[in-house]
């Protein structure tokens, strides 16, 4: 019969282990993100139907992000403008409906699934971490804002705060992998 003490150790192990894995995913995401673009190339059977609904969805995806952006100024407030109002993550809402609309362009089940295990993964890790830096740098401030107690800041947004925020290399992204895919099929 297992001690209440080793029980204890176990489970903080674990949790040691999920943080570490947690830590891991949320920093190596554009890496892993990269790999799955490539294998959205090679894996994809787009259509000029499926391209362009796709990218209709994937500029949507795209023009969240960069509302997003215009609002954010990272780590040194609790931003409550913009989409922020409605949602604490905003980024990764974009970021989300711009693969659902690589995946519609790709026409592709095993990338789907790919994207959704990446995606699924990464994300619940990104907001794991940054949630706790949240916390943790900003206190009540972050969670009134977490229960939705905050009051909305007067902020417009501002294409100089999304380009210091380089969500330009979002757009660069999306854009090359589009062209990457018409190619694909003009080929």
């Amino acid at each position: 019969m297992r001690s209440i003490g080793g029980s204890v150790r176990m489970a903080d192990a674990f949790d040691a282990r999920t943080n570490t894995i947690v830590a891991l995913l949320a920093r190596r995401r554009v890496a892993l993100g990269f790999i799955v673009a490539i294998a959205a190339i090679v894996l994809a059977d787009p259509s000029w139907p499926s391209w362009r609904a796709g990218l209709l969805i994937a500029v949507l995806g795209e023009a969240v992000r960069v509302w997003a952006a215009g609002h954010l100024e990272k780590s040194r407030e609790v931003t409550r403008s913009g989409p922020y109002r409605w949602t604490r993550h905003p980024l990764y809402v974009g970021s989300s409906i711009m693969a659902l609309g690589i995946v519609i362009a790709s026409r592709s089940m095993v990338l789907a699934v790919l994207a959704a295990v990446y995606m699924i993964a990464t994300i619940a890790a990104a907001v794991r971490a940054e949630e706790s830096f949240l916390r943790r740098t900003f206190g009540e401030t972050y969670d009134r804002y977490r229960r939705s107690e905050a009051e909305p800041m007067p902020r417009r947004f501002s294409l100089a705060r999304a380009l210091r925020n380089r969500e330009y290399r979002a757009v660069a992204g999306l854009t090359a992998g589009f062209i990457l895919l018409a190619i694909k099929m003009m080929l």
